[in-house]
């Protein structure tokens, strides 16, 4: 398909970000696994179920327009996922403390993608005047900020001393 307006660009955005969660999803709930942490383990489910909710938020506005949500594949996702599990999960640690800290470290790259992702089409959906869609979109990116912020909570509160 051409891309040849900002609503094309806006639908096959959110079949990336559909893509990006679904690969996320699958990597972070690994990291909760691995995880040692108990605090860490319970954001990172959180942070499954939040993903799976920006999931759904997805398929649902891929479906009110019209289109399947995995039209697409995301290669950045992917190469975030690869080095999620490369650094976080296939590494060897000689300390739980180190370990989690490079989960928080992966964890918080696929988030910043997802931010970024949910505001650029957040910004769309306000140029192209779909209200409904700009209030979902807009908890998506929230969920993203409030993630990310209690992981890097986490990491200066407990794990990043404890790795030290």
């Amino acid at each position: 398909m051409a891309m040849n307006s900002l609503k094309d660009i806006y639908i096959d955005q959110l079949q990336d970000l559909y893509s990006a969660c679904k690969q996320s999803r699958d990597v972070t709930s690994k990291l909760v696994n691995a995880a040692k942490n108990e605090e860490l383990k319970k954001a990172l489910q959180a942070g499954v179920d939040g993903i799976e909710n920006g999931m759904s938020t997805m398929s649902d506005l891929c479906k009110a327009h019209g289109v399947d949500p995995t039209g697409e594949h995301c290669k950045g996702m992917e190469g975030l996922a690869a080095e999620a599990k490369a650094h976080a999960l296939d590494e060897e640690f000689g300390d739980e403390d180190t370990q989690d800290a490079m989960i928080i470290t992966q964890y918080q790259r696929m988030a910043h993608y997802a931010i970024a992702g949910y505001g650029c089409v957040k910004a769309f959906a306000e140029r192209l005047e779909l209200s409904d869609d700009v209030t979902k979109l807009d908890k998506c990116l929230d969920a993203s900020y409030d993630g990310d912020d209690h992981m890097t909570k986490i990491a200066e509160g407990k794990v990043n001393p404890a790795a030290a």
